[in-house]
């Protein structure tokens, strides 16, 4: 049996909150087989919030500026304040594999290699891990988990009671819905009409329904033309929305959204999901293809896009662009979704995951 390393970093800097989620599994795994490890992750923010004041992870890094080399220049400093005994990254370019791997450390560079189209990206990056010895098998069964505080927990619980009205004596109240109606990318929006249909017909049904404020440049997206049904969350930074994102899963609640981060953030705090998903494969990049039964749905538009590369994403013709082949009017795949197709996913989803409480999760 191998000692155990002491020094770790782990790099992280694609940019996209989504991202990290879906490599938290490899960090907690990573912490776990390497006790008293002092466990560094270098990332980009807002995401690195996620990492802050969680227990397998010594100290967060964050590039210094936002302008070209800054993350090379992250990781040079990394490496200069503490030289790590093994080296993780996510990240290809500007040369830092080539930089972590100078600094004498065990490396493992490329957790791309080699992808099947339809094995989801964290599963790839653990198995690969278990592949190179430095997680177990049963590892590779992980999930990504935002681990939050008491206090956190208790923001959480607080902010939707005042938003949601508590469950009558008689229990008939529907679980709360989450509506995350931004997705970072014009590609992968689902169409502002659909998100106004969608929270109609679930008021209707009696599920109390939430949004997530967004920054004022995102303001005028679909949430903002929501009726007073739908109450909108505080800006509260990503911690504080996954810790609403808890309560919601402790009532039994589903968030709603595309192919983004902050839908991952939900699942992660423990809710169930419905993924839209357009450009993305759901096969590589869902969430249900890697959460447990009747945890997620993922619904995928145009499933047969002959454009559509599921391991090149980014090489898509409509990726960068948001200029669809096949549709003038927007992305063909993401308004293939139906409305009907979504609403059935959240009955399902919340007659599935009866409301828990905190004390479940003592």
């Amino acid at each position: 049996m191998r000692e155990p390393y002491r020094e770790i970093l782990v790099v992280d800097l694609l940019g996209g909150i989504g991202d990290l989620v879906m490599l938290l599994p490899a960090v907690h795994g990573l912490a776990l087989r390497n006790p008293g490890a002092s466990l560094r992750v270098l990332t980009h923010e807002p995401g690195a919030a996620l990492l802050r004041g969680d227990p397998a992870v010594a100290r967060v890094l964050t590039p210094r500026h936002g302008g070209p080399g800054a993350e090379r220049e992250a990781v040079a400093e990394a490496l200069a304040a503490r030289r790590p005994d093994l080296a993780i990254t996510t990240t290809r370019y500007d040369g830092i594999p080539d930089l972590l791997a100078a600094s004498g450390a065990r490396c493992v560079t490329d957790l791309w290699r080699r992808p099947p189209p339809d094995e989801p990206v964290g599963e790839r990056y653990l198995r690969l891990l278990v592949a190179e010895g430095l997680l177990r098998p049963e590892d590779a069964l992980a999930r990504p988990a935002v681990r939050l505080t008491p206090a956190e927990i208790a923001y959480g619980e607080s902010t939707l009671a005042r938003r949601v009205p508590a469950a009558t004596p008689a229990g008939t109240a529907r679980p709360p819905v989450v509506l995350i109606t931004d997705a970072g990318m014009d590609v992968k929006r689902w169409p502002a009409g659909r998100w106004r249909e969608l929270a109609t017909l679930l008021a209707r049904r009696g599920h109390p329904l939430l949004t997530p404020d967004a920054p004022p440049k995102h303001a005028g997206a679909a949430h903002a033309a929501f009726g007073p049904e739908v109450a909108v969350l505080p800006r509260c930074g990503l911690r504080g929305l996954a810790a609403c994102f808890a309560a919601v899963a402790r009532r039994g609640g589903v968030v709603v959204g595309g192919d983004t981060g902050p839908l991952r953030v939900a699942a992660a705090a423990g809710a169930a999901t419905v993924g839209l998903f357009g450009p993305t494969w759901a096969r590589r990049y869902g969430i249900g293809a890697s959460s447990g039964p009747g945890d997620a749905v993922d619904l995928q538009g145009r499933p047969g896009c002959p454009h559509r590369r599921p391991t090149a994403i980014t090489e898509q013709p409509c990726w960068w662009t948001a200029e669809c082949p096949l549709s003038a009017a927007g992305a063909a795949c993401m308004t293939d979704i139906g409305v009907s197709s979504v609403a059935r996913a959240v009955t399902r989803l919340s007659a599935a995951s009866p409301a828990r409480h905190p004390a479940d999760d003592a």
